[in-house]
């Protein structure tokens, strides 16, 4: 299997790409957003068995995929794919505390985050809660 093909994408890198796309969309990545993907690939217990230099790779198909115009519907094609219904939330999840993490969300990243919520079909309610957990995380 080519890890360079979008179709070998594992769960976990669909969680990556989602983490890079909400940092990427305002097209400035911040220390601060890089710092909490690292983290949760660190940490998560999703990320157990990842492979940390994988997100090199991630990162620039998410990139080309940027570069593209229906990047982003591909990028969603392949979240849908290959990241299992159990972890959409995850997802938003992580998607939320990327944003948050510089603490100043970009009307890019709040557009995104409206986009994989719906596309990932994250109940009204629960993405509320995901959204009051990650400010009052990321609370300066």
């Amino acid at each position: 299997m080519n890890a360079q093909t979008p179709h070998s994408m594992t769960p976990q890198d669909c969680l990556v790409a989602i983490m890079v796309a909400v940092s990427a969309s305002d097209e400035n990545i911040r220390t601060a957003e890089l710092v909490k993907i690292q983290s949760a690939v660190n940490m998560l217990p999703v990320f157990a068995e990842y492979d940390i230099d994988r997100i090199n790779r991630v990162s620039s198909i998410v990139f080309d995929l940027f570069e593209q115009e229906d990047g982003l519907d591909a990028l969603f094609g392949l979240t849908r794919d290959n990241l299992p219904e159990r972890l959409y939330e995850t997802a938003y999840a992580l998607a939320c505390d990327v944003a948050a993490a510089d603490g100043n969300l970009a009307e890019s990243e709040l557009r995104l985050l409206e986009e994989i919520r719906y596309e990932l079909s994250i109940d009204r309610l629960h993405a509320a809660a995901i959204e009051r957990g990650a400010r009052a995380r990321h609370v300066i």
